[in-house]
């Protein structure tokens, strides 16, 4: 392929389309933990890609063969996960969303200070645009202004929910007591205790901001997209706040801006060069000129009336076919098959060429070669006769009986016969066997006729013969 007509907007699109999933795939994978395993998918991936360009036979046989049942063991493995990409590509604005200002910042920083300092643990949920409720369990309704003194109320040692989360909601105090997921990641430590492991397992399921409050280490962390980030001061929890607030479901961290932007720079640059690679592959791999030998039945079109193919004939052939990967992967050889046309055939012996207008080739698929390229037939005129039936009988009667007489019904039968072959030698058909060895009284059977090929009946189709046994006992 020429590198022109490759360069199109409808690849660049593709590559845009592709890199964009591959990014997102890639923040959602790694907010998860569950980056290792997909590696170790990718690594598998990329093998079987390379064995399909060395075109390796036994690996490519066992990929096709499990990769229906990988696909859906990793579509129920990575359900969650999938589920979340979806979500994140879909949430367009903010779904729990309220009104949070610099009063709103401040009143949780202030509350979560204080409370690190009294040694109190406590466990605040500021949700983002997607939803929660899928995760959390249990609680008790409250639908109050915040305030500091409710806040400490709540996460008093004797309140009933103090174990639990406040979920904050459209600006207001929405339940307490609240239970969240434990994190599975193990991003973090068995040091860190219930809230911390909490908090991670809430902020790797959604994009909410997590206020957890630790009694022991009289410290506040800040937990957002599967990442735990310690407090140092009040003001620091104040800004963090405030910037998730503010810019729905964007959390800013300490690291500065300038590295910020590296770092998705250097994140969105991979992505592009995976999907390019990726691409390049696939095109690659499928557009690469390859060969291949099928065999498939021919078939004979049917001749005019009065005329009837005769002799041997070819029954098979061999067909070299050249294309892309991709093309002659789609070939199957039970759906193809060489046509001959004997719409135009005259009497007596011909040849027919074989060649791609006999054939129903896919768009791209070139023929190369076929054994065999022609193929030679007779046509021979038919001839209207009448042939008399006769009853094929095998053994005779049982002992102390005899066949007195047989006949059929009809005793003759108009048939066409080929001109010119042994056949217009033949003066009757015979019917199926017919055994003797079991009739003790008259009998009337109905048979098939026996025919040669060649030989055809001018209706068309053979009728059942009716046959009459007269079976007497013997007298000897």
């Amino acid at each position: 392929m020429v590198i022109s007509e490759l360069l199109t907007w409808r690849t660049i699109l593709d590559i845009l389309v592709i890199a964009a999933g591959m990014f997102f795939l890639y923040r959602t994978l790694i907010r998860l933990g569950t980056w290792k395993i997909v590696s170790g998918i990718l690594v598998a991936a990329f093998f079987f890609i390379v064995a399909s360009l060395l075109d390796l036979k036994g690996v490519e046989w066992i990929y096709k063969n499990v990769s229906q049942v990988a696909v859906l063991s990793l579509v129920v493995l990575f359900h969650p996960e999938l589920r979340k990409f979806f979500e994140r590509a879909a949430s367009i604005r903010r779904a729990n969303g309220g009104r949070y200002d610099e009063q709103f910042a401040r009143l949780m920083a202030e509350s979560a200070w204080r409370l690190s300092r009294n040694g109190i643990g406590a466990i605040v949920v500021i949700p983002g645009r997607e939803r929660l409720e899928e995760w959390i369990k249990g609680g008790f309704p409250l639908n109050a202004h915040p305030s500091m003194p409710l806040i400490l109320s709540i996460f008093d040692p004797n309140s009933p929910g103090h174990d639990g989360a406040l979920i904050v909601q459209k600006g207001t105090f929405e339940s307490f007591g609240v239970r969240l997921p434990i994190s599975q990641s193990g991003k973090l430590s068995d040091d860190y205790g219930t809230r911390h492991q909490a908090g991670m397992g809430l902020s790797e399921k959604t994009d909410a901001l997590i206020l957890v409050v630790s009694e022991e280490r009289r410290q506040v962390s800040i937990f957002h997209k599967g990442s735990m980030f310690p407090m140092q001061e009040e003001n620091q929890i104040f800004e963090r706040v405030l910037s998730y607030c503010r810019i729905p479901g964007f959390f800013q961290q300490s690291t500065p801006k300038k590295q910020i932007r590296k770092t998705f720079g250097l994140e969105l640059l991979g992505s592009l060069a995976v999907a390019v690679s990726l691409w390049i592959t696939i095109i690659a791999g499928q557009g690469e000129r390859l060969e291949k030998v099928i065999t498939v039945p021919v078939e004979y079109t049917a001749t005019s009336e009065d005329v009837v193919m005769t002799g041997e004939k070819a029954k098979e052939a061999r067909l070299h076919l050249a294309g892309t990967k991709s093309d002659l992967d789609a070939i199957s050889a039970s759906a193809m098959s060489v046509k001959i046309n004997l719409a135009k055939a005259v009497i007596g012996k011909q040849t027919f060429l074989i060649s791609e207008e006999n054939i129903r080739l896919p768009r791209g698929v070139k023929l190369v070669d076929v054994d065999p390229s022609s193929v030679e037939i007779r046509i021979s005129k038919l001839t209207e006769v009448e042939l008399t039936l006769k009853p094929q009988l095998i053994s005779a009667p049982p002992a102390g009986f005899k066949l007195v007489s047989v006949s059929t019904k009809p005793e003759k039968i108009s048939v066409f016969i080929p001109s010119g072959t042994d056949n217009a030698a033949v003066k009757s058909l015979t019917t199926t066997p017919i055994y003797l060895d079991g009739i003790r009284e008259n009998t009337t059977l109905f048979c098939k006729i026996i025919s040669p090929p060649s030989i055809q009946p001018v209706d068309k189709r053979w009728p059942d013969i009716e046959v009459f046994l007269t079976i007497q006992p013997d007298s000897k």
